[in-house]
């Protein structure tokens, strides 16, 4: 089954609708750069160059993993760009799930995302990397 899901995964389908949700995600770091910054762990310094860069990274390699011939390292640069975002998913779990005026959801959400749906987003790049469609 994880086979054919991987099939799927490399489909043109689905390597276009990729670049589409990191279009849109990237391109809302600019529109609603509010949603993102408390998000950002206090820890990290310049939380405004961060969102923007996030912003532009997600842009780049979305259009990246479109192109065949860069599809591969973009799909590498994908996996390294969500990875350093697993700070954020944490913080966003330590900090009760819910930002004052802001993003609120239930914990279990949040579990979700960071213990599922980030897995599922890593394993989606890795097989859109080998996409040869």
């Amino acid at each position: 089954m994880l086979k054919r899901i991987g099939n799927y995964l490399k489909s043109r389908w689905s390597v276009r609708l990729m670049t589409i949700f990191y279009l849109i995600a990237g391109f809302n770091h600019f529109v609603n750069p509010d949603f993102y910054l408390p998000l950002i762990p206090p820890f990290f310094n310049s939380p405004d160059k961060i969102n923007v860069l996030s912003g532009v990274t997600e842009i780049i390699l979305g259009i990246g993993i479109l192109f065949f011939p860069s599809r591969k390292y973009a799909s590498y640069g994908l996996i390294l760009m969500l990875l350093a975002f697993i700070p954020s998913h944490v913080y966003f779990i330590q900090i009760g799930s819910c930002i004052e005026g802001g993003l609120c959801a239930p914990e279990w959400i949040a579990w979700i995302r960071l213990v599922l749906i980030h897995p599922a987003l890593l394993f989606w790049a890795w097989e859109a990397g080998k996409s040869t469609a």
